[in-house]
């Protein structure tokens, strides 16, 4: 019997999504596969406050037409104290805010070599939020596709292990983007190609 790659495993289920056509595409599959949002399952949006504007208006359509709880959340910093705010399309920062703050208590700008911001303003404050709401354990949805194997890897964390419906699925950059000809909707980013406009790579 042929499992569906985009079925939801047991337990709890963690869709983080980044904001970009392929994270958007298979969280349309996975909805389609299990008929809406499993009970069990939450969909993050981590705003560093850099995203580009189309893509803070993205995740709100994404959100609407799908008829889709998306959480939006945001890292803080209150004396020296790190937390986890939850926002909507409406408040999330557009100023960098997230991100200046972060970089204050560093004293330093990330490099490729230490990518900071992604794990301290995306995986960290996700997680923050998740065990704030008590999970304990998760299964982590990466949206890596299957012509990017080389980016498959295990989870470094025992709360999570590490899901990958699009690798699975065997879905390719070419399937992300003939799904997204034929829909009535898009991801409009023009400018620089990325999601975050400050982003070094």
């Amino acid at each position: 019997m042929n499992v569906d790659p985009y079925k939801a495993p047991n337990g709890n289920v963690l869709i983080s999504f980044s904001g970009g056509r392929t994270s958007a595409y298979m969280l349309h599959q996975i909805l389609q596969a299990n008929g809406g949002l499993p009970d069990c399952a939450k969909v993050l949006f981590a705003n560093t406050g850099r995203e580009m504007p189309e893509t803070l208006d993205f995740v709100q359509e994404c959100s609407q037409r799908w008829g889709v709880q998306i959480t939006w959340v945001e890292y803080v910093r209150n004396d020296n104290k790190v937390g986890c705010d939850v926002v909507s399309h409406n408040s999330a920062s557009r100023d960098g805010e997230p991100l200046a703050s972060l970089f204050r208590s560093r004293s330093y700008l990330p490099n490729a070599v230490q990518r900071f911001c992604t794990q301290e303003t995306k995986v960290k404050t996700i997680k923050r939020h998740l065990v704030g709401q008590g999970w304990r354990q998760w299964s982590n949805t990466v949206g890596i596709r299957s012509d990017e194997a080389h980016r498959l890897k295990p989870s470094k964390d025992r709360r999570w292990v590490n899901w990958f419906p699009l690798a699975d699925a065997g879905a390719t950059r070419q399937t992300i983007m003939s799904f997204w000809a034929k829909q009535q909707f898009d991801l409009r980013v023009t400018r620089g190609g990325g999601n975050c406009d400050g982003c070094f790579l």
